[in-house]
């Protein structure tokens, strides 16, 4: 559980968790309207957000699946910023800004909070069982963005395909028990969200090839 005094981490969560929700609601309001999974560029971007904030959240909960999953998710919300032909209209000094902003909280870690870097590594408040468990569910959740990119990459555009969804699902509903067994609040409410959304863009997916009635 998160002490009454750092509120401030559980704020920086929240955050993260409504920047997540966000994207999810946008992409599924545009896939509801054009009747097919969308992949909007907002989605991206708002994604690249989340997914740093959520890291400083993850290293200041001392938890090691949060931050491994998010360095890993990072650079391919950059990647498909880029598919949209989007990253090179930012600032120079913006993108190498985001490139490099994940590597200086690591390094602040490592060099500045050596102790709080070893605690995330050896998390003894984390059973073993529990932080394999949650590893699994973040390395299936990390997984589907690698599948998302390599299609995306096959395609010459940044696209969510069914595969995408279904794996959001399986990982999510890991994710969920492992957030209960944690306490951890922000990772129940974005999963949780998040899984319904998962659930919607399967169905219009299925949908698309006829395979749902309306």
């Amino acid at each position: 559980m998160i002490h009454q005094d750092q509120w401030y981490v559980f704020a920086i969560g929240l955050l993260g968790n409504i920047l997540f929700s966000s994207r999810l609601l946008i992409q599924w309001f545009l896939s509801e309207k054009s009747g097919k999974s969308e992949s909007p560029l907002l989605f991206w971007q708002i994604s690249l957000l989340a997914s740093f904030t959520f890291l400083i959240y993850g290293i200041l909960r001392k938890d090691l699946a949060i931050v491994m999953g998010q360095l890993m998710v990072y650079f391919i919300y950059i990647r498909n910023i880029q598919l949209h032909n989007k990253w090179k209209v930012l600032p120079h000094a913006i993108r190498i800004l985001c490139i490099i902003s994940p590597f200086l909280v690591i390094l602040y870690v490592s060099w500045f909070k050596q102790g709080l870097f070893s605690n995330i590594i050896s998390n003894d408040s984390i059973p073993l069982q529990l932080l394999l468990w949650g590893s699994l569910g973040q390395f299936i959740f990390v997984f589907r963005f690698f599948y998302q990119w390599i299609v995306s990459e096959e395609e010459g555009k940044s696209v969510l395909p069914l595969g995408f969804w279904v794996i959001s699902l399986c990982g999510s509903l890991i994710i969920i028990s492992y957030a209960i067994f944690r306490h951890d609040f922000n990772l129940l409410l974005g999963q949780i969200s998040g899984a319904f959304v998962y659930s919607r863009n399967i169905i219009i997916h299925l949908k698309g090839k006829g395979l749902f009635q309306k």
